[in-house]
């Protein structure tokens, strides 16, 4: 979906909890009273502007045991959502139409709608964009972007493919936000007040080392060492019974730190005058924002990647000797 701005007003489909969308003429909220019109719905806003094919939907809705009678079916529940769906809003809305029928598919246009996701998307990436040069201002867009989750993605539409997929990818947008508000946190000097909600993350995401590694550094800046220390114990035997490996270089690199008192552990200077007496100029200002963004994309990647080999080595620990 290509993002556009957020329109007070305008019609919004929603993603992030359950599946609905909110009418920008009434603001009232409709949810779709069946399992298989939200799951529809859920397919073709993430798919907004590209055609569906019916085997694709009937793939969606019915899995691997579709009715004898699956085009009908199908278009049944394409007709009832239309009627659910508002009364498009903004200039030439009278002759938008939300779906269309293809000869080989159906198609959702998005026309002056947005969606949740858009925003949220667009709030975490600017979030992130100012966690170097204002981490208070990417603290705040961070903690608005996460309000706008309702629940788990999808809630209750996820049982197909495209629903499945959408889900776990707005899952981890989810958590890579989450880890952005913490570390923004920190740079703010805010770490007595992320403890707790760090601890409920680690104990919700066990084999997320990222989390872990917060978590430490924040009960270290508050004179807990001990208890950083056996934060990184929890984490090694978590992984180790569930995966069988060792945290990663990161999260020992930063036991080690605490373990040494590294000088780099210590919460940030307030230097607030010295910032307002010299303020950069704009084009440094934007060029240093770039360049957070992307090397805290680089950090996500990194965290992204070892993620990944570690649930690879997973799998193959567990296949049968050949």
């Amino acid at each position: 979906m290509r993002s556009r701005p957020h329109v007070a007003g305008s019609t919004e489909f929603r993603l992030l909890g359950p599946v609905g969308i909110r009418d920008g003429a009434t603001g009232a909220d409709i949810v779709p009273p069946g399992s298989k019109q939200r799951a529809l719905l859920a397919a073709f806003v993430t798919h907004a502007g590209t055609l569906l094919s019916a085997d694709r939907l009937t793939e969606e809705l019915w899995g691997s045991a579709p009715p004898t009678n699956a085009p009908n079916a199908l278009q049944a529940h394409v007709g009832r959502l239309r009627r659910l769906l508002p009364a498009p809003q903004g200039p030439g809305a009278g002759d938008h139409e939300w779906i269309s029928t293809l000869p080989t598919g159906y198609l959702l246009r998005l026309g002056h709608a947005t969606t949740d996701v858009q925003h949220f998307g667009r709030l975490s990436a600017e979030g992130r964009a100012a966690l170097a040069s204002d981490p208070g201002r990417a603290a705040g867009l961070l903690r608005h972007a996460l309000s706008l989750w309702r629940g788990p993605a999808l809630q209750d539409s996820r049982t197909g493919p495209i629903g499945a997929i959408e889900a776990d990818r707005l899952e981890e947008m989810r958590l890579c936000t989450l880890e952005a508000l913490y570390e923004a946190s920190l740079r703010c000097a805010q770490h007595g007040e992320i403890i707790g909600e760090l601890e409920k993350l680690t104990a919700a995401h066990p084999l997320r080392e990222r989390f872990y590694d917060l978590l430490m550094v924040s009960l270290y800046r508050s004179g807990r060492q001990a208890e950083a220390l056996g934060v990184y114990e929890r984490a090694r035997r978590r992984l180790a019974d569930a995966l069988g490996i060792q945290p990663g270089p990161a999260l020992s690199g930063r036991m080690e730190a605490i373990l040494h008192h590294s000088p780099g552990l210590g919460a940030p200077a307030d230097e607030p005058a010295a910032a307002s007496a010299h303020p950069r100029p704009a084009a440094a200002r934007n060029l240093g924002d770039e360049v957070a963004r992307l090397q805290h994309r680089i950090d996500e990647l990194v965290w992204e990647q070892r993620e990944l080999v570690r649930r690879f080595d997973s799998v193959v620990a567990r296949l049968p000797d050949l």
